[in-house]
């Protein structure tokens, strides 16, 4: 079934039209992937998913239900996480601190941070921590501040902090930008593992090789609107994507 359903989302900034009618679905369980050149309008889509841009036409269902119209935190609770550009994280906490805070919010049904809370409460949030903070091989930092960590552990504690909040979808802003070859393959080989959680992924990334290893559908941002869709090797083989993503190159 079709998790998330965009029908005909426009966004207008003055005279420059963002978003143009678009139209997308992506089915639950599958990594959907959304490429295209800078100013395509990729951001500005996810923006819109979560609450922090309201479209001027167009509709959105998550789970079958509308999804525009709802501040951030709700849509949050509601099941989508999200993974920024730069990685959005607590620097003067620790590691096991970042993760703790989510987990609370999800539990609460609020964002009220209480690390000190009640013992048992304490207690299962804690040990839910330490499971995450295991998969994503991060329990030997569990007591390092963040602002010491390198930027591909900054990338990995902050898809900490979006698991433990149990999302149904999860979206990923160019996940890999401004990381070394190495570390980019460490993240495609995080993203492959959490997979068996079953969690759907949005990606946005302009790495061709991070969108053909994990993507099983792409589509195709320009100018504001969803120029094609396809299996990664329609996508590679499409004439207007070669176009209007790479001045005709080939993927």
């Amino acid at each position: 079934m079709d998790i998330l359903t965009i029908n005909g989302v426009s966004k207008r900034f003055g005279g420059l039209k963002a978003l143009d009618d678009v139209n997308l679905k992506v089915k639950e369980g599958t990594v959907h992937a959304i490429i295209g050149p800078n100013g395509a309008g990729k951001s500005t889509l996810l923006n819109t998913l979560v609450g922090r841009i309201v479209p001027d036409e167009g509709t959105v269902e998550f789970n079958g239900a509308p999804l525009l119209g709802h501040n951030p935190y709700e849509i949050n609770q509601a099941g989508i996480a999200r993974v920024f550009q730069t990685p959005e994280t607590f620097a003067e906490l620790t590691v096991m601190e970042n993760v703790m805070i989510p987990a609370f919010a999800r539990k609460d049904g609020a964002f009220k941070i209480n690390l000190w809370g009640r013992a048992n409460d304490r207690r299962v949030v804690l040990e839910e921590a330490e499971e995450i903070l295991e998969d994503l091989n991060l329990a030997a930092q569990r007591h390092q501040r963040v602002d010491s960590m390198s930027r591909g552990d900054k990338r990995r504690l902050e898809l900490a902090m979006c698991l433990v909040q149990r999302p149904k979808l999860l979206l990923l802003d160019e996940p890999t930008a401004g990381m070394s070859r190495a570390d980019t393959n460490n993240t495609v080989d995080l993203l492959k593992a959490i997979a068996k959680r079953g969690i759907t992924k949005v990606i946005i990334e302009h790495d061709m090789h991070v969108v053909f290893s994990l993507a099983s559908t792409v589509s195709v941002m320009a100018q504001g609107t969803v120029i094609a869709e396809g299996t990664p090797e329609a996508i590679k083989a499409d004439p207007r994507v070669q176009e209007a993503y790479l001045g005709g190159a080939h993927l």
